[in-house]
């Protein structure tokens, strides 16, 4: 039954990587290749084709799913970056000197890339693969020219980029299912993640446990669903015009009710863990939300493989027939707790439901409020010049990234020119662009990765090109490589630097055939471990230390706050029976809660990139650690109060309503944006602005750890006597009343 058991789950994993749409889009890459070199192969001749697949290549980078309309913006700046420097470097092919004057510039100019976020990076390594791989194109044969070359390379991007637009909008429904599969992955995976805090032990740890990481697992899922959920929104919710879009559209909606009450559940859980006679209770909420979570689990695959969802019993009965207390009491306060977290998890149960319907076609989408979020919650697909224009200062990490990377560059071409071979010199800078990171985490994940991949790699390349290969087998091969680099780039880094391996070689032979493939492997070993250490040495040059950047996060994460607290609090409409639900505050409190949410994802994740840093450059890791927490509390308790404001609508007195919601949402926020307090040992988050710190006390002081429990973090406002006893003399309809209520 084990063994059972272990296979079935294998076999979902590789179903649902096969069917992925990092897979989906590897494999239209690398058909894109194939067409695009056997076309010039058959037309133009075997160097011809091999320079085309490197256009190819170089225009490969930004090609990821996107929506209809963005996708021509999206690949276009790679020719206009790429191809001028391709050029450039065929001109000062045979001048070593003027060829390191032309690389080091450019290589400074396309890292600046970085400064468009998530967007640039693509073009930052299509900029940086159009100069090295215009290194590799050996000297021209007889009436070949530094033009006719470039002609060939821009024939090869303006080609693919064709190519890739077209494939795009064919397979746009497709990205569609598949990205709102992806999100349903991941909130059963932190639906798991939830339910192991309402283990019994998980709120009382021992005196002298030890600190562990103080961003725990609960946390980097939130993290990692906030991305997935903004690239789900860019494509789901572009145009639902017909029926179909429409439903998955809303489907994503609901997803993003089913996330809210699932953080939701986080309030009164550590309270009611420290109360043993609701043991039973425990492991019966434990075990509700692992089989939704299964269940979402199941939708999620029904999507990818194309089935009719199956609908569930409702958990509702279950939960209500829970044993509350073991003295048949149903009045005491870990019975009140107990049901306020069992009612959250039967919103999640309901949720799961309306998802099912909505796949199975039981039930129409809101096509109001899909409608009026649509054009809202998808990215701009445009350039602006604004970020370059903002990245001149000394201490913008763009530019120093940029500065670092191209004296990396530098230092790795001096180098290739004085090693005893020079078959292949820009292997070494190819390495640097692609190991060399903004951050010192994802340079050392990359190092290791990049290290392994390679000899991995240069053994399996020895073995597919011998000799005697033909041209024709040889763009199968970079094809294959080329899509499975582009498959796993980002979630399987060390797959793509075995398959980049392969694709490299393979090219490298196939633009010079007469070097021997074993000696190309050797080479390409050690120019790796020669790039590897130049990168690593110069991620310490002129470091962007994730400290630096915290100040902005943690000040983007209170006003966050702040705005959202004040628009959650402020829906006093809603709780009048006789309207219906306004979109225009409720699309405001749906931004600001993607904000808040987007806010926080980017703190988590810089918090967990110190981790790898120099212990004497960490930011202080306990302030941050009750930040996090109680900023996800926040969102729980707003949660928990909009919820409440939209089911006892027709029970409530709106317009008595109105003005205390308001005056608690505006002490929330001005609670939020204006704390100062001095840094030290007890400092609060928000005192790490820059300017409120004395000289000095930048971010050295403290490395010391927050206490967590299991995977996630004890909160330093748990549930007690002072939280749950409320003040009898209040107004009923105070903003103080409403707040703590």
């Amino acid at each position: 039954m084990r063994l059972r058991r272990s296979l079935r789950h294998r076999a979902l994993f590789v179903m649902r990587v096969l069917l992925s749409h990092y897979v989906l889009i590897g494999v239209s890459a690398g058909f894109g290749l194939l067409l695009v070199s056997l076309a010039a192969h058959l037309l133009l001749g075997s160097f011809a084709a091999a320079t085309v697949a490197v256009g190819v290549i170089a225009a490969v980078p930004p090609d990821q799913p996107a929506p209809r309309r963005g996708k021509l913006r999206q690949l276009i700046p790679s020719v206009i970056v790429g191809l001028p420097l391709f050029f450039g470097v065929q001109v000062l092919h045979d001048d070593p000197l003027g060829l390191g004057l032309l690389i080091v510039p450019a290589s400074f100019v396309a890292f600046l890339g970085a400064a468009w976020g998530k967007r640039g990076i693509p073009l930052s390594v299509s900029a940086m693969f159009a100069i090295i791989f215009s290194i590799a194109v050996p000297g021209r044969e007889e009436g070949v020219t530094a033009l006719s070359t470039s002609l060939y390379f821009a024939l090869g991007m303006v080609l693919y980029i064709v190519y890739a637009t077209l494939a795009n909008l064919a397979l746009n429904g497709r990205y569609r299912v598949l990205m709102l599969a992806d999100t349903l992955h991941a909130v059963a995976a932190l639906m798991r993640t939830q339910s192991r805090q309402f283990a019994p032990t998980a709120g009382a740890p021992s005196a002298d446990a030890a600190p562990v990481e103080p961003i725990g697992r609960w946390m980097r899922e939130q993290a990692a669903l906030a991305d997935q959920m903004q690239t789900a929104r860019d494509i789901l919710l572009e145009s639902p015009r017909t029926p179909r879009r429409q439903q998955l559209a809303g489907m994503l909606m609901r997803v993003l009710e089913l996330r809210d009450h699932l953080l939701a559940c986080e309030l009164d859980v550590e309270a009611l863990v420290s109360h043993p006679e609701q043991a039973a209770v425990l492991a019966a909420l434990r075990s509700r939300l692992h089989e939704l979570a299964r269940e979402v689990d199941h939708l999620a695959d029904c999507l990818l493989t194309g089935r009719k969802p199956v609908v569930f019993t409702s958990h509702r009965a279950v939960l209500a027939r829970l044993p509350w207390s073991s003295d048949g009491s149903a009045e005491s306060a870990s019975s009140v707790l107990a049901r306020g977290v069992a009612d959250r998890v039967g919103h999640i149960d309901d949720e799961t439901l309306r998802l099912i319907a909505l796949a199975r076609g039981d039930e129409t989408p809101d096509l109001a409020v899909v409608r009026a979020t649509w054009q809202m919650f998808v990215s701009t697909t445009r350039w602006s010049l604004r970020p370059f224009t903002t990245l001149w200062r000394a201490d913008a990490p763009p530019l120093r990234h940029a500065l670092r990377a191209a004296m990396a560059i530098a230092a790795g071409y001096a180098i290739s020119l004085v090693l005893p071979w020079r078959t292949h010199p820009y292997w070494v800078l190819l390495t640097i662009t692609v190991v060399l990171r903004g951050s010192l985490a994802q340079t050392l994940e990359r190092r290791n990765s990049r290290v392994l991949g390679t000899l991995v790699g240069s053994l399996v390349a020895a073995a597919l090109i011998p000799l005697d290969r033909s041209s024709a087998a040889l763009i199968l091969i970079v094809a294959a490589a080329q899509g499975v680099a582009h498959a796993s780039a980002v979630r399987r880094y060390l797959i793509a630097a075995i398959a980049a391996t392969v694709l490299a070689l393979t090219q490298a032979h196939a633009l010079n055939v007469e070097v021997s493939p074993v000696f190309e492997a050797f080479e390409r070993i050690v120019d790796t471990l020669v790039g590897v250490a130049i990168a690593w040495a110069f991620s310490y040059v002129l470091p962007s230390w994730e400290r630096s950047q915290i100040p902005a996060l943690v000040g983007r994460t209170l006003d966050a706050h702040a705005r959202h607290a004040r628009l959650a609090l402020a829906l006093g409409q809603l709780a009048v029976p006789t309207r219906p639900v306004d979109t225009k505050p409720e699309l405001e409190w749906r931004l600001a809660r993607r904000e808040a949410y987007d806010s926080l994802s980017a703190l988590v994740q810089a918090t967990q990139r110190s981790l790898s840093e120099p212990r004497a450059v960490r930011p202080p890791l306990e302030p941050l650690g009750r930040l996090l927490a109680h900023s996800y509390q926040l969102l729980a308790q707003l949660t928990a109060a909009k919820t409440m404001l939209l089911l006892r609508r027709a029970r409530l007195d709106g317009e008595a309503l109105r003005a205390p919601l308001r005056e608690a949402g505006e002490a929330i926020g001005s609670a939020l944006t204006s704390v100062a307090a001095p840094v030290g040992p007890g400092a609060t988050p928000s005192a790490l602005n820059p300017s409120r710190m004395p000289a000095g006390s930048a971010f050295s002081a403290s490395s010391s750890r927050v206490s967590w429990v299991g995977e996630r973090p004890r909160w330093c406002c748990r549930a007690g006597p002072a939280r749950r006893s409320r003040p009898r003399a209040a107004p009923r309809n105070s903003a103080r009343s409403v707040a703590m209520a």
